[in-house]
């Protein structure tokens, strides 16, 4: 990877400003809106198959009790995922069908792993789909992306971390991984320098507002994950 070539604007869970996360309206919205890269979470159905979804409870944006792991894909698909400050909709995600309208695209992905158990399949799509070159598979569990360093030395990993302390950079760098993800109000410019010395590229997550964009910018960052894409792009003047 290199550093800031190109900066990577990820579309985090999708525009999910504007539209319902992780679903393909929020998908198409954000590589409308400028951006060059793509954020999304995996978890697995009571049937097995993996989709998109970040929470652990559908509660928040489904409006239903338990998680994505207590139903079929088919009882998912009659829900509706829902952006109230858009009053929109729309429908959980196979992680399969994404690959199959996105991969062909021209952008970056950064795929995050939210529970233990999915890093083969996860791979094994990925590769069908000719994803490995343009994607980081990242976890706040540092067991998925070892594991997923194990599976297949050649994928990129990113650890998601609210701070890049010496723990997480002594880990990160046991399994030869490339990415180091913190949280953006914990940067600082000599963070983000010390962390380039080391060869790690740089995603800030976390940039909620636009004084956390902006700072997380000023800091150096190679890329970060943002709700508003829009919002990112016209900062970098793209």
């Amino acid at each position: 990877m290199k550093f800031n070539d190109p900066f990577v604007v990820y579309a985090h869970r999708g525009a999910s400003e504007y539209a319902p996360e992780n679903t393909m309206s929020a998908f198409y919205l954000g590589v409308s809106q400028g951006a060059n890269g793509i954020e999304t979470d995996i978890r697995r159905t009571k049937d097995g198959v993996l989709v998109l979804f970040h929470d652990r409870d559908l509660t928040r944006v489904a409006g239903r009790e338990g998680g994505v792991g207590d139903y079929t894909y088919a009882e998912l698909l009659s829900m509706r995922v829902r952006n109230n400050a858009t009053n929109t909709e729309d429908v959980i995600v196979r992680f399969e069908d994404f690959l199959r309208y996105f991969s062909f695209r021209d952008l970056h992905f950064a795929i995050e792993l939210k529970e233990q158990g999915t890093e083969q399949e996860t791979l094994a799509m990925l590769s069908a789909f000719g994803m490995l070159g343009k994607t980081v598979v990242t976890s706040f569990r540092f067991c998925c992306i070892e594991t997923v360093k194990r599976l297949c030395p050649s994928c990129k990993v990113g650890y998601l971390v609210p701070l890049a302390d010496s723990n997480c950079l002594s880990e990160l760098s046991r399994i030869g991984g490339e990415q180091v993800c913190p949280q953006a109000e914990h940067l600082t410019p000599d963070q983000v320098t010390d962390l380039h010395s080391r060869g790690y590229n740089v995603r800030a997550w976390g940039c909620s507002t636009i004084p956390l964009m902006r700072h997380a910018l000023a800091c150096g960052v190679d890329g970060m994950t943002v709700n508003f894409p829009d919002r990112l792009v016209k900062e970098l003047g793209r």
